[in-house]
């Protein structure tokens, strides 16, 4: 492995990683964003952006149009 590969190791990594074991923790947690956010070490509000930009659904939430905030 050059020098340039191992640079990228860690954007690899993480992608690969990051939405199965967010998916599995909201599983195991039934989707309670705190009790997932405590086990995966991170902050609430962290969670919810994750679950966002990776865009996990709950089972059965896929056909439901995403929330938006009211103004």
């Amino acid at each position: 492995m050059t020098l340039s590969g191992a640079r990228n190791l860690h954007p690899l990594v993480i992608r690969a990683v990051e939405k199965p074991l967010i998916t599995q923790i909201l599983t195991e947690m039934k989707w309670n964003q705190v009790q997932a956010a405590h086990v995966l070490g991170i902050n609430r509000n962290t969670l919810r952006k994750k679950i966002r930009d990776l865009c996990i659904c709950r089972p059965g939430d896929a056909d439901r149009e995403p929330r938006r905030k009211s103004l």
